[in-house]
């Protein structure tokens, strides 16, 4: 996969969005900066950062991508592929439904998907060493490029969302002490239902990540 390296951008993912439907890039690509001032985050917040943290874009073909993958859980799918190389390096990460990376009880990252024609672009911001949006840090050695190297390697191998639910579903359990927002309302987590496809059902309401 081709990467693009930047010392700084706006936000990785508007930059991607912008030139894939332009189509002056096309998939598979992915996009790196050491620094970004405008990223986005959930409900369209900020997630701005400086040099050391991780914020990187990704453009997918969706015929690349596992066929049982449900578009509206692609968040939890890329998300949950990065937690176990998070992992797999000593970092005591987990998933919060559906786009959360959390040390403990506190936010280190996000990811935020869009999908474009037959494109999906994954947006992915980590705080490895330093916070300067009001979360807080892994306070990790990992340097992002190669974070990115060993994300991609694995990513590529396009696990079926079946196995990477089947392990996010016992993690799921976590998030039970949460709450998320879902159309300006905050709902708790605590009795909601996990279903295969990765939407959750609260108040007997179905709710998808979107993200």
């Amino acid at each position: 996969m081709e990467i693009l390296y930047f010392d700084s951008l706006p936000s990785t993912q508007n930059y991607l969005v912008e030139k894939i439907e332009k189509r002056s890039l096309q998939a598979p690509i992915a996009v790196i900066a050491k620094e970004q001032n405008a990223g986005i985050g959930s409900r369209n917040n900020e997630w701005r950062g400086g040099e050391g943290n991780f914020f990187v874009s990704i453009a997918i073909e969706t015929e690349a991508l596992p066929s049982d993958l449900p578009w509206a859980s692609a968040s939890i799918y890329f998300s949950f592929i990065m937690k176990k190389i998070l992992e797999s390096m000593g970092e005591k990460v987990w998933l919060k439904w559906p786009n959360d990376f959390y040390l403990d009880e506190a936010k280190v990252g996000g990811t935020i998907t869009k999908k474009i024609e037959n494109t999906l672009i994954c947006g992915m911001g980590i705080n490895l060493k330093k916070s300067q949006n009001g979360y807080s840090s892994l306070q990790s050695d990992i340097s992002a490029e190669n974070l990115l190297d060993k994300y991609l390697e694995s990513l590529c191998e396009f696990p079926k969302w079946k196995q990477v639910f089947s392990e996010y579903e016992v993690e799921f359990e976590l998030s039970r002490k949460f709450s998320v927002h879902i159309e300006n309302y905050e709902k708790s987590l605590v009795d909601a239902y996990l279903c295969g496809d990765g939407s959750l059902l609260i108040e007997g309401e179905r709710v998808y990540s979107l993200r």
